[in-house]
């Protein structure tokens, strides 16, 4: 009964950290491409969907 614990309980760590691992991906990569949008705005260069002056239809 011990070896099925423990590998059920190995299989949900693998599964948690794989998981969390994920999240913390996500939002720095989200973080990023926001660093990266500032930049790109602050240089002048804006998004083809924005309407001229920043208004938006």
């Amino acid at each position: 009964m011990m070896s099925h614990a423990a590998y059920v309980i190995a299989s949900y760590a693998v599964a948690a950290a794989t998981v969390a691992g994920l999240l913390l991906w996500v939002v720095t990569d989200g973080r990023a491409r926001k660093r990266e949008l500032r930049q790109l705005e602050a240089a002048g260069i804006r998004r083809r969907s924005a309407a001229p002056g920043g208004e938006r239809r």
